[in-house]
């Protein structure tokens, strides 16, 4: 007797039906797995027989063999267990082989016959939900799989007697409901930076219009305490936005209990990531920080300390929103639409360019020191800025700074600017104008005699790239959203090729 359950294979975010055949026939005793299976695959073999015999249910003297089809996808990971384990009981009768063909199937076994957590299970639940199929998962991933539809059937089980119970209607198990993660009321506040007014106006810009930032300055001048500020003036991802950074968490095995959140990611890895671990990659090809970065923010301290290799892995992705790991055998894309915030010091001590320092080595601990840093990677950030040490009268200033919430109320009213903008131009609503083609950008941001006079003195002055001047624009036409103009001015315009230009190569600080 032949019996299918239906299953999936992940390749990046999205899932693949899969077929679980599973044949009962006579011959030697014994179980063989066949379509392009892994090694977590393949012991299976050995979990499900456990699970089987802990659940009541003998293996039976005959032959089984387990096809996943098709038999030219490559097979990786632990849940399908689960897909094998109810395969082999409709087969065996021990469950209704009818009732298994209306759901999608994922799970792994553990050797007393509970259904244990697996990764993946959100874009899983969508894959059913596009065929029109109810799923079967652990219990744990209930809550997480409830978001890919209000109305489908899902059995989140912790066991397969549960199972079992469920089909043979013994025990019911109710479907799970959807899971929010309560949102932190303790991120630190913009209210506690004392001075740094450049800074603050400059984060205040970068957040508004999605753009990257560079903060460079000596040590203790608070540049990671200014990008840890950074979530607290960001909006929350909209019901959209949850499930697409949602389905990365998912597959990379980080939703806490299949609780979905609306905060954005901030991801801060450190500075001896490798390239797989930052851009994804890896035996099995799990999303990067990049990735796992999207609709968030990607906060790179000590900048010249990461790999140069690792640094210019990132350059595709920022253009693109994407992470494309290619290997001989395979092709991923993960989605990798992120914010990149980088801190530097401007040489090797720390303090070249402050008053009263004198460093042994001279103009060299600065210019090698940043020349960790590629020219065409500096080239893709839009926003660039010193950030001087902070001196005692500013932390004895006793006069309050703005706090978060007055931010955000801001960059939330810019990003609505946007959100209509490009609506009505046939873009999604989340598009921001850091996201913007060249082409569009020079129609959005066009600006008027005098900005366009004082843009293409600049742009002779200091030779500036195409990218250069299109990232001016962006950053300019942001500006023009925070004022709330319709038009990109001459103000806006100065003030956004300031920004590009206070470390222009910042290797003149020292």
């Amino acid at each position: 007797m032949i019996s299918r359950v239906r299953t999936v294979a992940f390749q990046g975010v999205d899932a693949i039906p899969v077929d679980v055949e599973v044949m009962v026939a006579p011959g030697k005793m014994g179980m063989q797995i066949v379509g392009l299976a892994d090694k977590a695959v393949a012991e299976s073999r050995e979990r499900v027989q456990a699970a089987l015999h802990a659940s009541g249910l003998s293996m039976p003297p005959k032959r089984v063999t387990v096809n996943l089809a098709p038999a030219d996808l490559p097979k990786e990971g632990s849940h399908y267990d689960l897909p094998i384990a109810l395969g082999l009981m409709a087969a065996l009768g021990a469950l209704p082989a009818e009732k298994l063909a209306g759901y999608l199937v994922l799970g792994e076994l553990s050797l007393g016959g509970t259904v244990s957590p697996v990764a993946g299970v959100l874009p899983a639940a969508m894959a059913a939900h596009d065929l029109s199929l109810g799923l079967i998962c652990p219990e744990a991933g209930g809550p997480e799989a409830a978001w890919a539809s209000v109305d489908m059937p899902i059995v989140a089980a912790r066991s397969l007697i549960q199972i079992a119970n469920h089909f043979r209607g013994t025990q019911v198990l109710g479907r799970p409901e959807p899971a929010v993660r309560a949102s932190a009321a303790d991120l630190p506040d913009m209210a506690e930076i004392r001075g740094q007014a450049t800074a603050r106006r400059a984060l205040e810009v970068a957040a508004a219009g999605g753009h990257n930032m560079l903060m460079c300055g000596p040590p203790g001048s608070g540049k990671s305490m200014i990008a840890g500020r950074l979530p607290s003036i960001l909006p929350p991802l909209v019901p959209a936005e949850i499930l697409d950074v949602s389905r990365i968490a998912s597959i990379a095995g980080e939703l806490s209990d299949g609780r979905l959140s609306d905060r954005r990611p901030f991801r801060a890895p450190h500075h001896s990531a490798s390239m797989a671990a930052m851009v994804g990659g890896g035996h099995r090809t799990r999303p990067g920080e990049v990735s796992l970065a999207h609709r968030g923010v990607l906060f790179l301290d000590e900048l010249p300390e990461f790999s140069p290799a690792v640094l210019d892995s990132l350059r595709q992705p920022i253009e693109s929103g994407e992470s494309v790991i290619a290997r001989a055998n395979y092709r991923v894309t993960y989605p990798a639409r992120f914010q990149l915030v980088a801190a530097m010091n401007p040489c090797r001590c720390g303090m070249a360019g402050e008053p009263g320092h004198a460093c042994a080595r001279g103009p060299r601990c600065a210019s090698d020191y940043q020349a960790r840093v590629s020219g065409p990677l500096l080239d893709r950030i839009d926003i660039r800025i010193d950030v001087p040490a902070v001196s005692a009268a500013d932390l004895l200033t006793v006069a309050p700074s703005e706090p978060s919430a007055t931010v955000r109320a801001r960059v939330e009213a810019a990003r609505r600017i946007q959100s209509a903008r490009y609506e009505t131009l046939g873009l999604p609503a989340t598009t921001l104008n850091a996201h913007c083609s060249a082409a569009l950008v020079e129609r959005v941001a066009a600006p008027d005699a005098a900005g366009s006079k004082l843009l293409r003195e600049a742009a002779e002055r200091m030779a500036f790239s195409a990218r250069a001047y299109h990232r001016i624009l962006k950053v300019a036409r942001t500006l023009a959203d925070l004022a709330g103009s319709e038009t990109v001015g001459r103000p806006h315009l100065a003030e956004a090729i300031s920004y590009r230009v206070a470390t222009e190569r910042p290797a003149v600080a020292g």
